[in-house]
């Protein structure tokens, strides 16, 4: 992996295995879901194909979350979707989703900006 500075190590994936969930949650149950999202992370990072997962709240629309997950490789990640904690972690959420999508993308790039250099 190459980070904007152009040396070894750098933190973007790539190659990576990136999972993208839009999530529009019920009204007036955004706090709860965030609640129940950060409680049931485990089910997710604990996996050993994981390299890790976000969570971020649309500044548009006020229900609208996005959930990106990042794995080493597609079959890891597949895996994961079908174990019984995947089943269990869908359905801690499931209450709180009133619709959404999923995407699957491959990371192929990633530059680190100025500030990410300064983070440390």
């Amino acid at each position: 992996m190459t980070g904007g500075n152009g040396k070894s190590g750098g933190t973007g994936n790539e190659g990576a295995f990136r999972v993208l969930l839009r999530m529009e949650i019920n009204p007036g149950l955004e706090a709860d879901f965030e609640k129940a999202w950060r409680g049931s992370t485990e089910a997710v990072t604990g996996h050993p194909a994981c390299l890790g997962q976000w969570l971020s709240k649309d500044t548009a629309e006020e229900s609208v979350y996005f959930i990106v997950s990042d794995w080493t490789d597609e079959p890891g990640f597949r895996e994961f979707e079908s174990s019984d904690a995947h089943l269990a972690h869908r359905e801690r959420l499931h209450p709180y989703r009133g619709k959404g999508s999923f995407n699957t993308m491959r990371v192929v790039a990633h530059v680190e900006g100025k500030a990410a250099s300064h983070a440390a």
